[in-house]
């Protein structure tokens, strides 16, 4: 009997804690630092958390430009809101490079939890 009331209360309460989870505010969830790269056609994109802060930056490569966005962000407000232009398209090691020093410097300026 006790093992059927326990079964039912799990299966009434695990996906409500479910449910709890997938509303919450994405920088409630964690204080660890997480870091997302991805790619965005010729160029990557990186995206960094850390609770209410996140750090962004974009390298958009084409055949006759490059473009890098970066921006920091503390729950609605923009701390860090710049973009610069190269003349050429990066090369990928340039672009992974880049990628690279902007996720230390990140590293380097937030405190660990």
């Amino acid at each position: 009997m006790g093992a059927m009331l326990l079964y039912l209360c799990l299966g009434v309460l695990l996906p409500l804690a479910s449910e709890l989870r997938d509303t919450m505010p994405a920088w409630a969830a964690s204080d660890e630092l997480q870091i997302a790269i991805s790619k965005k056609g010729l160029g990557k994109e990186v995206v960094m958390t850390q609770g209410a802060r996140e750090w962004f930056m974009l390298v958009e490569v084409t055949p006759e430009n490059t473009v890098i966005v970066r921006q920091e962000k503390d729950r609605d407000q923009y701390l860090v809101d710049e973009s610069e232009t190269h003349d050429r398209p990066l090369a990928p090691i340039e672009v992974d490079a880049a990628i690279n020093d902007y996720i230390n410097s990140v590293k380097a300026r937030v405190p660990k939890r």
